[in-house]
C-alpha cells in the first residue's frame, strides 16, 4: 500500500474536500481520502489497481488538480 499527500492549491471550503473524498474514492484500489480544507491538501493511501497517474488524471478531471500539475495539458 502506498501513501500520498499533495497540496492542492484550489481547496477552499468544506465542499471541495467532500468532492476530492468522493471522487478519488471511487476508484479502484483506493483505500482512505483524507482532504484538508485548512491546509489544502490531500492525502491518499492506495494499492494496485490504482495508480498516482490515475489518481492525479481523477484529481485534473475534478477541477483539483495537485500544485505542480497543470489542469490542462498541451499537446
Amino acid at each position: 500500500m502506498t501513501t500520498i499527500t499533495y497540496s492542492i492549491p484550489a481547496i477552499h471550503c468544506g465542499h471541495c474536500v467532500h468532492t476530492i473524498q468522493l471522487e478519488v474514492g471511487e476508484l479502484p484500489g483506493v483505500q482512505t481520502v483524507l482532504a484538508d480544507e485548512t491546509g489544502r491538501k490531500a492525502t491518499i493511501t492506495f494499492a494496485p489497481p490504482a495508480t498516482e497517474a490515475a489518481i492525479i488524471a481523477t484529481l485534473k478531471e475534478i477541477g483539483y488538480a495537485p500544485a505542480g500539475h497543470d489542469l490542462l495539458q498541451i499537446s
